[in-house]
């Protein structure tokens, strides 16, 4: 059984006004990310991902930037990271996020027009994030080579469904019973 799929299956369950969670060391950063766990991501992701002619790798902080920094360091394709933060820098964009459970702003610097972008987040789950990050790349003009998220909660209203973007994914998986229940072992693309 491959790190991925054993984490999921071990990681605990907490419910939060009546939506189970499942915490897990790629999107809560706890239990601890072992390095072999990251490795194996890493790799399914470079395997999986079309990186031909990226220009740069796109993450929401905080939980895809660990993921984002190991797929740059191993492929040599810079990073950005859309922040929750404003700086009010030259080309700073901001974009409104709306997910099943929040909302916020956040802001991007350093993508441009004619930007070849590999989109990469930690979990797909409503889908609010992306949607935002990919409609406000599609103002500034880039190009969206690829779109990655590790993990899928499957099961409920996804904002993606409604774009014309497919994210690729590594696992998909569902919360029933207060446990994690493997939907896909292979992910989706």
């Amino acid at each position: 059984m491959d790190q991925l799929k054993r984490s999921l299956l071990d990681a605990p369950i907490i419910e939060k006004d009546g939506y189970h969670y499942f915490v897990h060391p790629i999107s809560d950063g706890v239990p601890m990310l072992k390095p072999e766990l990251l490795r194996e991501i890493v790799i399914r992701i470079i395997r999986k991902a079309d990186l031909e002619d990226v220009d740069k790798i796109v993450t929401p902080a905080a939980m895809g930037i660990h993921i984002s920094t190991a797929v740059s360091l191993m492929t040599d394709i810079p990073l950005v990271v859309i922040r929750k933060r404003q700086y009010g820098l030259d080309g700073e964009v901001a974009l409104f996020q709306e997910t099943g459970y929040s909302e916020s702003e956040m802001y991007i610097n350093d993508v441009y027009e004619g930007d070849r972008v590999l989109v990469l987040d930690d979990v797909l789950s409503t889908g609010g994030t992306l949607k935002a990050i990919l409609g406000s790349l599609e103002d500034i003009g880039a190009d969206v080579v690829d779109l990655v998220a590790v993990i899928k909660k499957v099961g409920g209203e996804n904002a993606l469904e409604s774009t014309d973007y497919d994210a690729k994914t590594l696992i998909n998986v569902d919360v029933d019973d207060a446990e994690v229940v493997i939907v896909d072992e292979h992910g989706d693309g």
